[in-house]
């Protein structure tokens, strides 16, 4: 049967071949489409931007990625680390997408204590994609693990996600070729795995 997936691809350096990133991305579709699985590709940067999030209700374009992602069997969220995190443009989109009612709620257990009930996201597999360029062990070992488990945490825990992980260290510029090719085979190990 034939997946569909959702990327939210957040990265100034969208178009094909600007950045590893890019290139990450170009080999997930590729790999994905010979599984014959349909592609729902957002580009944040291609997009309108995304007001800063308030709390207000979500608009119709923050009603359009949930409903896209509604759709989606697998949703793949690709970003550089950026200061410890996903880029801003991505973690905006995200705090407007998952939140209550939508994403999760919370049944009360005693008094102001609870569990969250995943909703509209249960079961669905979500990737946590994220390219590092700290070439330090304590870094990469120690903080790197922050973002992802932050990340692991919402989906998984709030919304009821099976989490997997697309992660890449010291990617650097000017690359050696050999280390391009493992990363591009790890993509394909993963697609293979879905």
């Amino acid at each position: 049967m034939s997946k569909k997936v959702f990327i939210a691809f957040a990265h100034p350096k969208y178009k094909s071949g600007e950045s590893f990133n890019s290139c990450v991305r170009d080999e997930f579709i590729k790999s994905s489409k010979e599984r014959n699985f349909e592609i729902d590709l957002m580009n944040i940067y291609e997009e309108k931007t995304i007001k800063f999030w308030d709390g207000s209700p979500p608009d119709e374009q923050i009603l359009n990625i949930r409903k896209r992602m509604e759709d989606a069997d697998i949703i793949f969220l690709l970003s550089p680390c950026h200061n410890f995190t996903m880029v801003a443009a991505m973690e905006n989109m995200l705090s407007h997408v998952i939140s209550p009612p939508w994403a999760f709620s919370y049944k009360t257990i005693f008094a102001n204590w609870g569990r969250p009930i995943p909703n509209k996201l249960k079961n669905k597999t979500v990737i946590i994609g994220m390219t590092y360029g700290s070439p330090s062990p304590i870094i990469t070992f120690a903080l790197h693990q922050i973002p992802r488990r932050i990340k692991k945490m919402v989906f998984k825990h709030l919304c009821g996600c099976r989490v997997l992980y697309l992660r890449m260290y010291e990617v650097l510029p000017k690359m050696p070729q050999k280390v391009f090719e493992k990363h591009m085979k790890s993509v394909k190990k993963l697609v293979r795995g879905l």
